[in-house]
């Protein structure tokens, strides 16, 4: 198989009287399935910027063990997994593929693989079935797509670096780009719920559903599981409207909006599913969760109540642990850098660690994703066995929920969000999913509280996108 080698050129201009939504909105009206990644977290430099991708030239998508890969120059590859667990080595040579000669300076996301990776593609990476996928919220389990041109908005000094990207060895250009940027303002459509939300589950069925796994936990069949719930809502208009609404109600570290064309999914997650830079990986536990009381100064009690809280301190510790023994499958010196930091969000307050650990010499990077997926925090402990019990108590596949979405580039590093505080839009209906962390102790009342609690930026996303001009 040859290698396409890539040929860039890049443009940095000045970004200080354009916003990466109004690029974006510019570029969504011309090209279908762009994405757009943002953060309202700029501490650092893997934050610091907004990424746009459009125009895709190549593709990866895996379900039911069947992968189709789509290339620069119109071939189309399609084959059958003959073990489950070569999709990670798939996914792996489909990048290895690329050549792209990354230069100092450029953004973290130049080039790479923009995509998705579901829930139920951990069947993929362990031994264990997972329910089949419902026809209204069916998404391939693994999907990435490789683009033409790509914008990324340098927060730090308000500056724009346009990329082109050459996969026939012409030479690039940003005619495409320049024209996109020069066009008037896009006004989008307006966004209306239709219908009332409806769920998978009644409250009587989800208080069954924590009974039950708290009776698992005293069994000593799990430490923690974490059930989860699922809401639909019908609508009319563009779903675009959501996202903006959710990027102000609920500013966090993952802001993203994929365009799928048969389905879309956006979100504001406050947690990594995993990043890998070089050797170093790391990921962000987050368990223990009080809500929000609108007060700083409750505010600041509650944060100290839920540091002191035995419950959620238990459950978070339990999590830190399953995140140290995950990275050690494939990771050494794996550590604990900072544990049960009070984080605040829009709604809600978290607990967060941060457990890092170096990826032993000659491992696929890609191996330790599927070692570590999904996140503890949203399966439980031991993984394998809150997976399994899950598995039987929902009664929908979960789809996007609890997957990971996000970049990463041609060599393997990896930088996505967990699924969460997302939205999958299909056929008109947006689907919005929340789980609730049970152990031993845990009050049946207080759990399904919590879904509301974790849901409750997303809701109001939808009452602000409605007034959206």
């Amino acid at each position: 198989m040859s290698t396409i080698q890539i040929r860039t050129a890049r443009k940095t201009l000045l970004a200080d009287t354009l916003t990466p939504i109004g690029i974006f909105m510019k570029i969504r009206k011309n090209f279908k399935n762009s994405v757009i990644l943002e953060s309202a977290d700029y501490h650092g430099r893997e934050h610091g910027f907004s990424h746009i991708a459009f125009d895709p030239v190549a593709s990866f998508e895996l379900t039911d063990s069947q992968v189709t890969q789509k290339f620069p120059d119109g071939s189309v590859e399609n084959f059958t997994l003959t073990n489950r667990r070569d999709a990670v080595q798939a996914l792996k040579a489909f990048a290895d593929r690329f050549d792209f000669p990354k230069e100092k300076g450029d953004s973290p996301m130049a080039n790479g693989l923009f995509g998705h990776i579901s829930y139920d593609a951990v069947t993929y990476f362990e031994d264990i079935e997972i329910q089949a996928k419902n026809p209204e919220t069916e998404i391939p389990s693994i999907r990435y797509y490789v683009y033409r041109y790509v914008v990324a908005v340098n927060h730090f000094n308000n500056q724009m670096s346009l990329y082109a990207h050459s996969y026939d060895g012409t030479e690039p250009t940003f005619d495409t780009i320049t024209y996109l940027l020069n066009m008037p303002h896009y006004d989008s459509e307006r966004f209306e719920r239709v219908g009332d939300e409806v769920s998978n589950l009644n409250d009587d069925q989800v208080k069954e559903i924590v009974e039950t796994c708290i009776k698992h936990c005293l069994r000593g069949d799990v430490f923690q599981i974490v059930p989860s719930r699922r809401f639909a809502q019908g609508f009319k208009g563009d779903d675009f409207q959501v996202y903006r609404a959710l990027r102000s109600v609920n500013p966090s570290p993952y802001l993203f909006y994929f365009d799928y064309e048969q389905y879309r999914i956006f979100g504001a997650s406050p947690e990594k599913q995993i990043k890998i830079d070089g050797d170093v990986a790391e990921i962000h536990p987050i368990a223990g969760t009080f809500r929000r009381s609108g007060d700083d100064a409750r505010d600041a009690e509650l944060a100290q109540e839920l540091l002191a809280d035995p419950k959620e301190t238990a459950e978070h510790v339990m999590l830190v642990d399953l995140a140290r023994n995950d990275l050690s499958r494939s990771a050494d010196q794996v550590k604990v850098e900072t544990f049960k930091e009070v984080q605040f969000f829009s709604h809600v307050i978290h607990l967060v660690s941060k457990v890092t650990g170096r990826l032993q010499k000659g491992v696929n990077p890609l191996q330790l994703v599927a070692d570590t997926f999904p996140a503890g925090t949203l399966s439980g402990a031991p993984k394998h066995n809150a997976m399994t019990i899950i598995n039987r108590l929902e009664p929908t596949n979960r789809a996007i929920y609890g997957g990971a979405i996000g970049f990463m580039d041609f060599q393997g590093n990896f930088n996505h969000a967990i699924a969460i505080r997302t939205f999958l839009s299909k056929g008109n209906t947006l689907f919005f999913q929340a789980g609730m962390g049970v152990v031993a102790k845990s009050v049946v009342a207080s759990e399904m509280q919590e879904i509301h609690n974790k849901l409750a930026a997303l809701r109001r996303a939808l009452e602000v996108a409605e007034n959206l001009a």
